[in-house]
């Protein structure tokens, strides 16, 4: 980890270098889940500071829009994306289509994966309105917050009881594993099973308020956590997280297969 730049001064090249992206193995992260676990996901990344010029020197500007699968074998630290597009910056090519290829080719080499990437521009939203997550919020629950670290030992359920729910919670906060800068996030938990215990989510999830990990590894520990726990059949969990350094990242892991609907990309308020 010491190779990464988060947490360093960095200096943005006026060339375009796709070796500025800098690759991290999801494997090591994973070592502590159990090796039965199998889950689906993705994560969406958006992008809001690509920039190019025309052969006229006139900058183009879009967001760029990523879907990157759960399987992929790494993924991309942030702030090596980051460059890496601002190396973009006084480059001149002829179509968005052809900037497009580009980013998608580099990051299939970092990532290992085949990458879905979509520009948009300003006008894609135009009367489009901020999104919340659909189900029942946590979040006013009175609970007293003892727990410094996450553990599933604060997951309760009732089994006699079997339902279907959506719940949410705003109140989701981890610290960056190398900076130990704050990660504020929305998360959605749709499940099917024995009821869990609400004031015990609520303190599951106010219990990653200082605990160090990547966003992509906080939800996989979260998913992990509750369908062994809780006894999910079905389980999606999802987290949106706030933008940072021209970046937000969105994991989501399922029991089910995504489908790679774009509708699930809404931005939130805090985003």
């Amino acid at each position: 980890m010491s190779e990464l730049l988060l947490g360093k001064q960095a200096k943005y090249d006026s060339k375009y270098n796709p070796d500025l992206l800098f690759p991290i193995p999801r494997s090591k992260n994973r070592e502590k889940l159990p090796k039965e676990l199998i889950f689906h996901g993705v994560d969406i990344w958006n992008c809001y500071e690509a920039s190019w010029l025309n052969q006229k020197s006139k900058p183009e500007v879009r967001i760029l829009e990523l879907y990157i699968d759960a399987d992929s074998p790494n993924i991309v630290e942030s702030k090596s994306l980051k460059l890496y597009l601002n190396s973009l910056n006084n480059e001149k090519f002829d179509s968005d289509i052809e900037v497009l290829a580009l980013i998608k080719k580099d990051l299939q080499n970092a990532t290992g994966i085949s990458v879905e990437a979509i520009f948009k521009t300003m006008d894609n939203f135009k009367g489009a309105d901020l999104g919340v997550f659909d189900g029942i919020s946590i979040d006013d629950i009175d609970i007293e917050c003892l727990a410094e670290e996450p553990s599933k030992d604060l997951l309760e359920i009732d089994e006699s009881k079997e339902v279907e729910e959506i719940l949410c919670s705003d109140l989701l906060k981890s610290n960056c594993l190398i900076t130990h800068q704050p990660d504020w996030a929305s998360i959605k938990i749709s499940y099917k099973g024995p009821k869990i215990n609400r004031s015990s989510l609520l303190q599951y999830i106010v219990s990653f308020r200082n605990h160090n990990e990547f966003h992509e590894d906080c939800v996989e520990t979260i998913y992990s956590d509750l369908i062994t726990s809780c006894k999910c059949e079905k389980l999606t969990v999802y987290a949106r997280y706030t933008r940072r350094g021209g970046i937000d990242i969105n994991p989501l892991r399922s029991s089910e297969k995504i489908i790679g609907d774009k509708e699930i990309n809404i931005r939130m308020p805090r985003q």
